[in-house]
C-alpha cells in the first residue's frame, strides 16, 4: 500500500471546504492501532474525541470491542462511548445526529475534534450525509433474519442479487446488515436500494475535515489482530460474553453481529469447542479487517500513514489542520 507523504499542503488537506467547523478524522481497520493513535495525538493538540466504532457506543461490551480503557478515557475525553444497552441498537441515522450534536458542543469550547473508528459507514455520513430511506422495520427484519437461520446469508445474498443486482454487486455476501437492510427496503418500498441512492444527492460537507488512514503491511495487521484475540480472552472476554447473555436472553441477537462476541457465544452455547472459537474469531476479524481495507480505498481524501511511524506525523498533519481556530484552548 503506498504511503502519502507527510506535507502541510497535501491536496488532502486543500480540498476541505473553507466553511463550518474543523474536524480531524482518524480511521483504518480493527487491529491498525487507531485509539492509541488517536490518544497520543490528541494529548499532544488538545482535542477530544468523538467515537465512530458502531459496537464501542454499547455498554458491557468493553473488552471485545477494544474499547479505550478507563485510564484512557481520562487521560483524553471521550464521547459516544457507552450510550446505549446491546439490547437497544444504534442505527447509522441516530448515530450522526448524536456526533454531529457533539461536534458541535465540543466546537462551542474551542477544542479540536478527532472522530476515531472503523466503522466506514458512520465515518461516510458525517462526511457526506446519509441516503433517506423508510424507517427500519422489526418484523420484516426478525423475518429476514429468520430466513437466513434457515437457507444461510449467501442464499438471502443471492435473493438481493435477483432484485437488484448493482447493490448485490457491492454488498458482500457476509455483509448482514446491509443484505438485510437492502432486502427491507424492497419489501417496503418495491424499489431497489440501489434506485434510492441513485437519486440521492448528497449535501455540501458541513465540516471542514482532514482524513487520516492508519494502517500496517498485511502480514502484520493479521499477526496484531491474532495477537490482540488472545490478549482479550486472556482478560476475560469469555466471562464478558458469558455475563451479557445470562443477563438477558434478548442480548443474543446483537451478539451474534459481533466479531469474537458471536464466535465464544457459540462456545458458551455448546457449538464449538473453545479452540475452534477462538481460530473462527480471529479468521473473521482478519476478514472484517479486510472488508474495512476495501471501504477505506474507495473513499477520498484520506492521508495513509503506517501505524509504525508513529504519532509525530499525524500530530504534524493535525496541528497544520487546527491552526487557525488553536488558540488558547480552555
Amino acid at each position: 500500500m503506498t504511503i502519502a507523504p507527510v506535507t502541510r499542503d497535501d491536496a488532502a488537506v486543500e480540498r476541505a471546504p473553507d466553511a463550518g467547523p474543523k474536524v480531524g478524522f482518524i480511521v483504518g481497520p480493527t487491529g491498525a492501532g487507531k485509539t492509541a493513535l488517536a490518544i497520543a495525538v490528541a494529548e499532544r493538540i488538545g482535542a477530544e474525541i468523538v467515537n465512530a466504532d458502531s459496537r464501542q457506543v454499547y455498554r458491557a461490551m468493553d473488552i471485545g470491542t477494544a474499547k479505550p480503557s478507563a485510564d484512557e478515557l481520562r487521560r483524553v475525553r471521550h464521547h459516544l462511548i457507552d450510550i446505549r444497552d446491546p439490547d437497544d441498537p444504534l442505527d447509522v441515522a441516530a448515530f450522526a445526529e448524536l456526533a454531529r450534536a457533539a461536534i458541535t458542543e465540543i466546537t462551542s469550547r474551542g477544542r479540536p475534534i478527532i472522530v476515531v473508528g472503523g466503522s466506514g459507514l458512520y465515518l461516510r455520513v458525517l462526511r457526506s450525509g446519509i441516503c433517506a430511506g423508510p424507517p427500519a422495520d422489526p418484523v420484516i427484519r426478525a423475518r429476514l433474519i429468520a430466513l437466513s437461520d434457515q437457507e444461510g446469508w449467501p442464499a438471502l445474498h443471492g435473493r438481493l442479487a435477483a432484485i437488484d443486482p448493482p447493490a448485490a454487486a457491492r454488498i458482500s455476501t457476509n455483509d448482514r446488515i446491509r443484505i438485510i437492510r437492502a432486502l427491507e427496503v424492497f419489501a417496503l418500498t418495491g424499489e431497489p436500494i440501489s434506485a434510492l441512492q441513485a437519486r440521492h444527492h448528497f449535501e455540501p460537507r458541513p465540516y471542514a475535515t482532514l482524513t487520516v488512514g492508519v494502517t500496517r503491511p498485511r502480514e502484520l495487521l493479521y499477526a496484531a489482530i491474532d495477537q490482540r484475540f488472545d490478549a482479550m480472552v486472556a482478560a476475560g472476554l469469555i466471562d464478558e460474553v458469558r455475563g451479557l447473555l445470562a443477563r438477558d436472553g434478548a442480548l443474543a441477537t446483537p451478539l451474534s453481529r459481533t466479531t469474537g462476541y458471536r464466535e465464544i457465544a457459540g462456545y458458551l452455547r455448546g457449538e464449538l469447542d473453545r479452540a475452534t472459537a477462538v481460530d473462527r474469531a480471529k479468521r473473521e476479524s482478519r476478514r472484517l479487517a479486510k472488508r474495512q481495507m476495501t471501504w477505506f480505498r474507495a473513499e477520498p481524501d484520506i492521508i495513509w500513514i503506517d501505524a509504525q511511524a508513529g504519532a509525530d506525523p499525524v500530530v504534524e498533519l493535525f496541528t497544520a489542520f487546527f491552526a487557525p481556530c488553536a488558540e488558547p484552548i480552555a
